[in-house]
């Protein structure tokens, strides 16, 4: 996997990665850290990366199981260090699923084995950060 992450200069602090895939990602810091605010900040993606690989692994897990999954979303709360680095420090994710006779106990086996065993980036996280999650089945 590889990235390219270029600086857009302009005496701003906005940068553009290029992934691997050949997607285009923007980035900005804050007006009182020299951005302008026009894109998400990099710590931003990296907790939005992180909902959408537990995401992603809830889904495909559901799915397998034969599960009527019409919606998933992941609501991330997070805490920082107040001195630098400012690693995440508590993250909260909350699962919201939403589909037509979603068996409970599958929707909370999918969420455990994502955290368990699967999703890389909260793997990561949790090397520094207390990860907690929930898991809210809203029926059709």
């Amino acid at each position: 996997m590889e990235c390219k992450v270029s600086w857009l200069g302009s005496g701003g602090m906005a940068f553009s990665a290029e992934t691997g895939s050949g997607h285009l990602i923007n980035m900005d810091g804050a007006p009182e850290a020299g951005g302008r605010n026009l894109a998400p900040r990099p710590m931003e993606l990296l907790l939005a990366g992180t909902g959408g690989c537990s995401a992603f692994d809830v889904v495909l897990i559901l799915q397998r199981a034969r599960q009527a999954i019409s919606a998933c979303e992941v609501i991330l709360q997070a805490e920082r260090a107040s001195d630098d680095p400012k690693v995440f420090t508590k993250i909260n994710l909350h699962f919201q699923l939403r589909g037509k006779d979603l068996d409970e106990a599958k929707v909370n086996r999918a969420v455990k084995l994502s955290h368990e065993k699967y999703c890389s980036a909260t793997t990561m996280l949790s090397k520094t950060a207390e990860l907690t999650y929930s898991v809210e089945v809203i029926s059709e």
